[in-house]
Formats: C-alpha cells, structure tokens, sequence
C-alpha cells in the first residue's frame, strides 16, 4: 500500500504520518533560510509567494536567531543532507511546533515547497485572503524522483503560444515536480525563434501556423527570459529544431535549402512527411550549424533536439548520413542531441538520447518495441512518450472538441497506469533516463485549450516520472487526483473533468 498522504501528487517515496496531530500555521509565523544565499532566499520566496495571498500572512524571510520561534518554517540547505536520490532529494519534517525542510541543492528545496503546499487545505492557492485554519498533519517525509527527466513538450509550431502563455505553463509543470519543458520551436506550419544569420526564419517563416490562427516568434531575449524563467523553477529548457523532415517553413524562407532551389508556399495545413532539407548540399549543414551555434548560445542546458522524426522523401541511407553529420555538429558546439525514435536508423553517441514516440495499435507498437531495442543495443538512453498513452493532444474520448485521435483515445487511466521500463520488452531501469508527455498543437489555439488537454493527464505523468512504481494503483491515484480540482479551479486551471475521476462537487 501507498504511504498515507491522501492528497499529494506526486505520491513521496516514504511518509511516516501522525494522524491526530496538527502543526497550525500561525499569523506570526515566519520562513527561516539556512543560510540566507540568494539561492536559498528564491527559494523561500517562492514559498512566501503562494502562502501570502491566502492566509493573508507578512510571512518574512529571515536567518534563524537564537532558537526556533514557535511556529516557524524553516527551509535548510545542508551538504550533508540526504544524498540518495540526486540534488532533488529533499526530507520534510512537521512537528506541532515548526516545519524543517532540508535539501543538499537548492532543486530539493524546490521540489520540497511543492509537496508542503498540497499538504495545506486547497484554499492556500486562492489568490485572495481565506479563511484557515491552516494545518497540517504532523509527519516526516522522505522523498527522491524515480527517474531524473520527467518533461512536458509544448508545440509552439503548429500555434504560436507567446511568453506568458509559456511561463503560465512553466508555473504549472512545476507544482507537479516536472523538470524539462521541451519546446518544439520549428515545423512546417511555422518558425518560432530569432536566428540572427538567418533573418528570414522569422521575418517570413513565422507568419504562419495552421489555419493562419496565430503566427509569432520569440526574439532572442524573449526565449532567453524563458529560459530563466524556467531556471528559477528548476526546470530545463530544450529547444527543439525539427530536421530534416518538418521544415517547410525553413524551406520557404530560403530557396537554397531546396534541392531545385525553389522555395515552397507557406503551409497552413497538418500533413507531415512532405518536406525535407536538401541534405545532399553543402549550404544545409551551413544552416544547421548557424542554427545550433545560436541556439546552444542562447540554451544553458546540456541538450538540443534535433527532431528526424517522419521524414518520408529520403532514403535510410541519406537520412542516417544526415543524422550523424547533424549530431556532430551538436557536439561541436557543448551539447548532446536529443531525437525522436528515427534516429535508431543512424549510428548514434552514447550521450545522445532517443525519444520513443510511436504507440497505439500493433503495428506501432512493435515497432516502437524494436525501436527500443535498437536504442539499448546502441548503448543509447530512452526518453519514453509512447503516443497511445502520453501524447496529450490526443482525445480523451469520441465526445472530445480538442485534439486528435490518430494514436486512439487517452483517458486519465490510459496515460496514468503504465510504466516506462516495462512498457517494451529488453529494457532495463538503467536503459531509461525518464518519461515526457508531449503536448502538438494542431487544434489548439489558446492557452486554456493547452490546460484543458493537459490537465487531468500531466499529473499522472508526473508521479509515473517522480514515484516508486510499487506504490502506484489508479484506483487509488484516482482519489487523489479528485483533491486537485478544488486547487485548479482556485489557479483558474481550464482541466478537464474526466469521468474516471471522483471530482468533488463543484464549488
């Protein structure tokens, strides 16, 4: 059985609870760093940040003096904290007189704030006075991720979704314990970010998107700011540019990316695996040098993704020589590639990391299978997105408005009750640096379109990414997740009411 935390997600790894005995939080309580680095100190603030509103508190940030006034919360980072687990190992600590979170990073600390604030009553994240009290049980906690990557992609390709949107999701992701947020910034319906040696990119190849909804780009300073936007919730940004394939809007902005140097119309449309970098002419690796130079630039992380996801006018051969070359060139400049699933066909570097993508039906899920082995043989890590089970652009069922159904309906239970490491045969724990739900925008437009296709699911894919999987049953995650729905509605989350979940009457 799963330890007794009723109402947090991702489920902690060990809980040891009280259950008749509160610590009350009260209105002179303060938050107390150790130390009081500028790292620690954000840290806290952020916990300031969703704790003022509601309890209407001052909640001052403070270095601890002589002893621990009563009431206080105290967030530690110590060297010698828990080591098992990573950086984003953290142990939470409730006695009726105080709360004690340490971490030895500042990510554990992170992650530690978001299990403290579901411990609250949903009411902490109104974002106007409430009525307490607020308690929590008395309890210890000690908890690590299961796998370090636990991502969410976002498709700002197919509809353009501008900074705030991004930070609004970022925001999201993060109270759930995700740490990458993979972007899609390039396909054939549109260019999404600045590349300064090839100004075109934007000027032209960004006006698009599909049905001309909504074209846009990011200059260099705006994904910058995302970035560390990003950064300071202890996620990690990776860009994608997707290549050879998915590049219409790359090919229409330069003719001499095209093999007859003639540069196609814009495409508003959502067919794929019609269009190709010329990958037999000298000026393509020009191009995707200046790009990945430029992108590497602006990206501190330690990864790029290089699509080659279904591309369908070369050869195995010319795609393969392509990919090598491609994936040369990421290291030349201090990264390591990232691709989809196609990439297996290409002779890839230990540091390069696979995305498995194709589920639904046998066909695909036999070749999704070998597609795995083929990673593992290589010496190769998997990031596990089977589409019939994360691809939240996916249906949730026939009655669904948004999203498509191409890899069949996903349902709440559909994307919660699988596991990344048995999924495939052959693949051992070791073989799997994590899981990522990506998110394609062909039918959404807005940022409560995204919410709605990502919430419920997101939550479940993040206890898959974050929670030991002996202790994961649905119909005990179900009851869990019911308990978030109170605290959305609160943020003003657009979810979807899923009928697998026993949501409480609505308010």
């Amino acid at each position: 059985m799963p330890p007794p935390l009723h109402h947090v997600v991702p489920m902690p790894a060990n809980v040891s609870m009280q259950s008749t005995r509160w610590f009350t939080l009260p209105a002179e309580a303060q938050i107390l760093v150790e130390p009081s680095t500028p790292q620690v100190v954000e840290v806290a603030e952020h916990l300031a940040a969703v704790l003022r509103p509601s309890t209407g508190y001052a909640l001052p940030i403070a270095a601890p003096a002589a002893g621990v006034p009563r009431g206080s919360v105290r967030v530690r980072l110590d060297p010698s904290g828990p080591a098992a687990g990573g950086d984003e190992a953290y142990t939470l600590d409730i006695t009726d007189t105080s709360v004690l979170l340490v971490a030895r990073h500042p990510s554990g600390l992170f992650r530690g704030i978001q299990t403290l604030r579901q411990l609250f009553p949903a009411s902490i994240e109104a974002r106007t006075r409430e009525r307490g009290p607020w308690r929590l049980r008395l309890a210890r906690i000690e908890d690590a991720p299961r796998f370090a990557w636990r991502g969410a992609m976002l498709d700002v390709s197919r509809h353009f979704f501008d900074v705030d949107d991004v930070k609004r999701y970022i925001d999201l992701l993060a109270k759930y314990k995700l740490n990458v947020l993979h972007l899609h910034l390039s396909d054939d319906q549109g260019w999404r970010i600045e590349i300064a040696s090839w100004p075109r990119l934007t000027e032209y190849g960004s006006t698009s998107s599909v049905n001309d909804e909504r074209g846009g780009f990011y200059t260099q300073a705006q994904y910058r700011e995302i970035v560390a936007y990003a950064a300071s919730r202890y996620i990690t940004i990776v860009p994608e540019i997707d290549m050879p394939g998915h590049t219409n809007a790359a090919l229409a902005s330069y003719p001499e990316l095209n093999c007859d140097g003639v540069a196609p119309p814009l495409y508003t449309g959502i067919k794929v695996g019609f269009s190709t970098l010329c990958v037999d002419k000298e000026i393509t690796y020009t191009f995707v040098d200046d790009v990945v130079r430029e992108l590497a630039a602006l990206t501190p992380g330690p990864w790029i993704h290089l699509g080659g996801d279904e591309v369908e006018k070369l050869t195995d051969e010319q795609y393969a020589r392509f990919v090598e070359r491609v994936q040369d060139i990421v290291a030349k400049h201090g990264k390591q590639m990232v691709g989809w699933e196609e990439i297996t066909k290409a002779r890839l570097a230990p540091t390069t990391l696979v995305q498995q993508w194709r589920g639904g039906g046998e066909k695909a899920t036999a070749a999704a299978a070998a597609v795995a082995a083929e990673a593992v043989r290589q010496g190769t890590r998997l990031i596990m997105s089977p589409a019939s089970r994360v691809y939240l652009d996916m249906k949730y069922d026939a009655t669904t408005a948004l999203g498509l159904n191409w890899a069949g309906f996903v349902e709440v239970r559909d994307a919660y009750d699988w596991d990344p490491v048995t999924l495939y045969p052959g693949i051992a724990e070791r073989d799997v640096l994590g899981v990522e739900a990506p998110l394609w925008s062909e039918t959404l437009v807005t940022i409560r379109d995204v919410e709605q296709m990502a919430f419920p699911r997101i939550a479940g894919v993040a206890e898959i990414g974050w929670s030991p999987a002996e202790w994961r049953r649905f119909d005990e995650f179900r009851q869990r997740l019911a308990l978030h729905g109170p605290r959305w509605e609160r943020l003003g989350v657009h979810y979807y009411r899923s009928p697998q979940v026993p949501w409480p009457r609505e308010e």
